[in-house]
C-alpha cells in the first residue's frame, strides 16, 4: 500500500479506536524547491519537506480537530487521543458531519519535479530584462519556487481521494527610484504548470514594472468627488472576496448576509458573471478536493447577474437547509467584456484607475473606505498622471450593481482569471 494511504488509514483507526463515530484523515507531503532574490542578487537556494496529518473526529454531535507535522503512529495514536478530547469538551451540533463515500479516484496535475537549471535562468532573465526594460525598478524581493504536493483523503464513510500537483510559483515584490524619489512598492504573484515562457510574460508583471516607474512622481488629487473607478484585475478579487464573505457559512448561519434570501436573483451587473474553476485546465494552481472532502468541481457564482450559488461548506449548509457548493471558492475566472481597456479610459469624465487598495474589511452591508495605492487620475477619457495616496470610499454591494463596463482584456495569473471593470459611484478624497 502507498505510504501515504496507509498513514490516512491508520489515522482513521486509531480515531475510531479513539471513541470517534465519524471520522475524517488528512495526509499531505509537501516539498518545496525555492530560489530567492534580495536587493537584486541570489540570496537562497533551499528545499523543504513538510509533512502534516488532519484528523476530525465527531462524536454524540461534538466535533475536534487537531494537526500533527509527525506521521509516525505513536504520533497519530497521541494526536487522535487529543482530538476526542476536544470533541469531548466542545458543544453537540447536528450539523457536524463528513462527507458521504464517493468513488475512489486519484487526481494529478502540473509537473513531477523542478527543472532547477530554467528556475535559475528564467529567474536570471527576469532580474536583466527587468533592469532593461525598465531602468527605474528595484525589485527588492523575489521567489521563485516548485511546490509539489501529494494529499490523500481518506473518511470514515469510505471517501478515498488521492491528489498530486506541482506547479511553480513566483512573487514579487518592488519600487522604482529616480534620484531622490521612489515610488510606493507594489508586489505581485502568479503560478505556472511550466517555464515554457519568460516569467515578464506572465499575468501583468511587465505592465506593473511599467507602471511603477511611472509613480515616482505623483500629484494629489484635488479635492472630493464621486467618479467612476476602473478597477485593475490585480485589485478586483477586493470586490470578488467581499461578494463570496457575504454568502459563505458565517453571515448565512447567523442570518446578517445582505444576500441571504439572494439565490437566483441579481446582485450585480448583468454584465458581470463569475465562476469558481479549481480543476479547469486554465488554472494552473487549483485543487481536487475541498476542505470538507467532497469531489470539487467548477460551478458559477454568479450569471450575468444573478446568484446562482452559496458559498456554503457541509456544515454551513446542515446549518441552513441551503445547498452546499461545490467548490470552496478560489480560482476566479470572469467572464471577458465587450469593451477594450482603452474604450474603458475613454468613457469616463472623471475617475481613477484603482490598482491597489489597502484597508480594513467592508461593513457587513458593503461599506469601505481605505487609500488608493499605485493609481492613476482619469479625466475626460485620459489617464492623466499617478495620485498621490488618496482615500476612496464606497460600497462594494453597490458598486457590483454598478458595474458600467467589462473589459475584453483579462490577466491570467495561474490562480485567476480577471478583466478591468468600470464601476460607478465611488467617492475620492485628495487635499
Amino acid at each position: 500500500m502507498d505510504k501515504g494511504r496507509e498513514i490516512a488509514r491508520y489515522g482513521l483507526e486509531a480515531l475510531l479506536r479513539s471513541g470517534a463515530e465519524k471520522a475524517h484523515c488528512v495526509v499531505s507531503f509537501v516539498e518545496k524547491h525555492e530560489m530567492n532574490v534580495d536587493a537584486g542578487e541570489f540570496s537562497l537556494l533551499r528545499t523543504t519537506f513538510d509533512t502534516h496529518v488532519g484528523l476530525t473526529a465527531i462524536k454524540d454531535g461534538k466535533k475536534g480537530q487537531t494537526g500533527a507535522n509527525k506521521s509516525d503512529r505513536e504520533s497519530i495514536d497521541r494526536a487522535a487521543a487529543d482530538v476526542l478530547s476536544i470533541a469531548e469538551a466542545s458543544q453537540p451540533d447536528d450539523a457536524n458531519d463528513i462527507a458521504e463515500k464517493q468513488p475512489a479516484e486519484v487526481f494529478s496535475a502540473g509537473g513531477d519535479a523542478p527543472d532547477l537549471d530554467r528556475m535559475h535562468m528564467r529567474l536570471a532573465e527576469f532580474l536583466k530584462e527587468s533592469k532593461r526594460r525598465h531602468p527605474k525598478a528595484v525589485i527588492r524581493q523575489a521567489y521563485l519556487d516548485f511546490t509539489k504536493t501529494r494529499s490523500y483523503v481518506q473518511n470514515s464513510n469510505g471517501v478515498d481521494f488521492d491528489s498530486t500537483s506541482g506547479v511553480y510559483h513566483l512573487v514579487t515584490i518592488f519600487s522604482s527610484k529616480e534620484g531622490d524619489k521612489v515610488s510606493s512598492f507594489n508586489y505581485t504573484g502568479f503560478s505556472m504548470r511550466d517555464l515554457d515562457k519568460p516569467l515578464l510574460e506572465h499575468a501583468g508583471l511587465d505592465r506593473l514594472l511599467r507602471e511603477s516607474g511611472e509613480q515616482t512622481t505623483t500629484v494629489p488629487v484635488k479635492g472630493k468627488f464621486v467618479g467612476d473607478v476602473i478597477i485593475t484585475p490585480e485589485c478586483l478579487e477586493d470586490m470578488v472576496r467581499f461578494l463570496v464573505r457575504s454568502v459563505s457559512d458565517a453571515p448565512m448561519i447567523a442570518g446578517t448576509s445582505i444576500y441571504k434570501d439572494s439565490l437566483n436573483k441579481r446582485v450585480a451587473s448583468p454584465s458581470l458573471t463569475i465562476h469558481s474553476r479549481p480543476v479547469s485546465d486554465e488554472i494552473s494552481d487549483g485543487y481536487f478536493i475541498t476542505a470538507d472532502g467532497y469531489k470539487a468541481q467548477d460551478m458559477t457564482l454568479v450569471e450575468k447577474g444573478i446568484l446562482k450559488s452559496y458559498m456554503l461548506s457541509l456544515y454551513g449548509a446542515k446549518k441552513t437547509g441551503k445547498e452546499r457548493a461545490v467548490s470552496q471558492g478560489g480560482a476566479w475566472v470572469i467572464e471577458p467584456g465587450d469593451t477594450s481597456f482603452d474604450d474603458m479610459v475613454k468613457s469616463i469624465k472623471k475617475g481613477i484607475l484603482l490598482a491597489r487598495f489597502s484597508g480594513g474589511n467592508p461593513s457587513a452591508n458593503g461599506d469601505f473606505s481605505g487609500i488608493a495605492k499605485n493609481s492613476y487620475l482619469i479625466e475626460d477619457g485620459k489617464i492623466q498622471y499617478p495620485i498621490s495616496e488618496s482615500m476612496i470610499s464606497g460600497n462594494f454591494a453597490e458598486m457590483l450593481m454598478n458595474v458600467i463596463a467589462v473589459s475584453k482584456e483579462r490577466v491570467h495569473s495561474g490562480f485567476s482569471i480577471l478583466p478591468w471593470v468600470a464601476v460607478s459611484g465611488a467617492t475620492i478624497s485628495g487635499k
